[in-house]
């Protein structure tokens, strides 16, 4: 008769039921792992069987198959050496058989008996929720594991032994609880910058409504220094959002001690980083960079040294919110609704439009350079700023700029806002302009006659496209908001429009 453990597989960031079925019977000697196992799954054996003998408890000289059902859904990952074991135990009579009963079982054995922290224990926590079971976990996943509900019983014991004992109510270990991470270092302030007020009011529209910026200027004008500022303007993750950042950070296992944080993510990748570092992808399928930078800022330095193949492969995330990776046997789907901001030299010598400065090979070096970014990814760029020089009368100025704190006091209101507005009209998914989709963006934002004007005669002249009308539409709404209009005028769209049309400009 076979014995039946509950654990779970992970699909993107959902956690798929898997059920562990061990049989010992007579024949020849062996330990089998069949349904599909990766090399982690098959090599658990010799981790089992070591951590079993540490625990005081030997395999008999008998045929041992382990089947991880369905059999046809590939098995990858560490967590299922604590399932494997726990079945092997009840078989062997030294655990009682209903003693994981109602349970989802995850966990790493160390060789020593000891149970070590695995990735995705806050989706398995969640599908545990949702069907109305427990969850057994090592014991520094305990806290990640909490934050999926008050109600789940939770087992989070620091050794096979310590869960033996447990189940056997001889020494019984506490519930853990939810831990928050402790804030950062103070983020670096928008009143540290000098001058550059035209790139501070961009920075301050794409916090307030979520839009992609892009950045061109000379080196040293500040266009990191800005994007680094962002975060200390942006509000925190609201309590969905954390959930959402949170279970893709759980797989992608970047939840230290299983401490979630609300802050924003703010990912800054190398522009050598490959498709499936930025996409997701790679043998074992796991999110790229576009993923964890889900609800928060995706930073492109030196934009063009990027190899446009990467860039574009981008196209598609920006557009639908997901980050889709397809396999010959798989298809796995990351969420991946990111805000991207992106700087770039306006050449490769990187002092073309500056005055006094010729380059060498003329206009074809800014041409060249810019072109290795399509048009279709420029399409999907909000706002275009050029970012000048910085003089030397405002580094000499000795008023500082206006700090982060009153910025970002502007950028929540506007996201309260907007996060009301969409409620009211039944979409509460939609939390800014930038995420809300061309109809209802063309009913929310509703310019005047004189303002549809001067956006048509705009479209016609700039030859915009329809997703840049609706674009140039969720930024004059952005605008709207942080002055606390209820309707877009004629200067909001202006405003809009040269934000979009500066790129084309330079």
């Amino acid at each position: 008769m076979a014995v039946r453990v509950q654990t779970v597989a992970f699909r993107g960031i959902e956690a798929v039921p898997v059920d562990v079925q061990v049989q010992i019977a007579p024949g020849m000697p062996g330990f089998a792992i069949v349904g599909l196992p990766d090399k982690a799954v098959a090599e658990s054996r010799e981790r089992v069987r070591a951590a079993l003998i540490a625990s005081g408890l030997s395999l008999p000289p008998k045929r041992i198959t382990i089947n991880l059902a369905p059999a046809d859904l590939p098995k990858e990952g560490s967590h299922y050496d604590l399932p494997i074991a726990l079945g092997l135990m009840i078989a062997l009579g030294a655990v009682p058989g209903d003693a994981v009963a109602g349970h989802v079982v995850i966990g790493e054995l160390a060789l020593d008996g000891r149970l070590t922290p695995v990735s995705g224990t806050l989706p398995a926590a969640i599908d545990a929720t949702a069907r109305d079971m427990g969850i057994i976990c090592p014991a520094d996943c305990g806290s990640e594991a909490a934050w999926a509900g008050e109600d789940l019983d939770i087992i989070a014991p620091p050794s096979l032994l310590a869960l033996v004992n447990h189940l056997a109510g001889t020494q019984l270990t506490a519930r853990p609880q939810p831990k928050k991470r402790e804030a950062d270092a103070v983020l670096p302030d928008l009143g540290e910058i000098r001058g550059q007020e035209v790139a501070r009011r961009a920075l301050e529209v794409a916090a307030a409504g979520g839009h992609n910026l892009l950045m061109i200027g000379p080196p040293g004008a500040g266009k990191s220094m800005l994007a680094s500022r962002l975060p200390s303007i942006l509000p925190a993750l609201n309590p969905r959002e954390l959930l959402d950042v949170s279970m893709i950070q759980s797989i992608a296992g970047e939840l230290a001690g299983g401490r979630l944080s609300d802050r924003r993510p703010f990912r800054a990748p190398h522009h050598s980083a490959s498709m499936a570092a930025l996409v997701g992808g790679g043998l074992k399928v796991r999110p790229g960079e576009v993923s964890l930078a889900h609800n928060g800022v995706l930073f492109l330095d030196e934009l063009p040294e990027f190899a446009p193949a990467v860039l574009d492969s981008l196209r598609q995330p920006l557009e639908s919110g997901e980050a889709v990776i397809a396999r010959a046997n798989a298809r796995v789907a990351y969420p991946a609704r990111f805000q991207l901001i992106a700087a770039m030299n306006p050449c490769k010598c990187g002092m073309a439009g500056t005055p006094g400065h010729t380059c060498r090979r003329g206009d074809r070096c800014a041409a060249d350079y810019q072109g290795r970014v399509s048009g279709p990814f420029l399409d999907r760029i909000d706002l275009r700023i050029d970012v000048p020089a910085v003089s030397a009368t405002d580094m000499i100025a000795p008023n500082r700029s206006e700090p982060s704190e009153a910025v970002a006091k502007r950028v929540a209101a506007a996201r309260r806002a907007q996060a009301e507005r969409y409620r009211q009209m039944g979409v509460p998914g939609t939390y800014t302009n930038a995420a809300a989709s061309s109809a209802l963006i063309e009913q929310v934002a509703d310019p005047d006659t004189e303002s549809r004007d001067l956006l048509v005669r705009a479209a016609e002249k700039f030859s915009l496209s329809a997703r840049a009308y609706h674009r140039v539409l969720k930024v004059a709404r952005t605008l709207a908001d942080l002055s606390g209009a209820d309707t877009v005028a004629r200067p909001h769209i202006a405003e809009a429009l040269s934000y979009r049309l500066d790129f084309s400009a330079s």
